[in-house]
């Protein structure tokens, strides 16, 4: 498994959107993405000048049922 590094919230939207996740709506500084077939939303901070947490990272990831690996590959 791969590292993960800290990347700030435009980039992490951008890569889950490359996964086939849309943006749904966005409420106050966080972005809601749904996938279909996915139960799960995914709430991604986009905080101005501030990076995504790793474990927040590592929980998205988690719930869009993806490895680290493969999320490597849409970053």
């Amino acid at each position: 498994m791969s590292r993960l590094g800290s990347y700030k919230g435009e980039e992490v939207v951008k890569a889950f959107q490359r996964a086939g996740w849309k943006i749904t709506r966005q409420r106050s500084s966080h972005v809601i993405l749904e996938k279909e077939g996915h139960e799960a939303t995914l709430s991604i901070p986009v905080h101005k000048g501030k990076n995504v947490k790793r474990g927040t990272l590592r929980d998205l990831i988690k719930d869009a049922r993806m490895s680290v690996d493969e999320y490597f590959e849409y970053i």
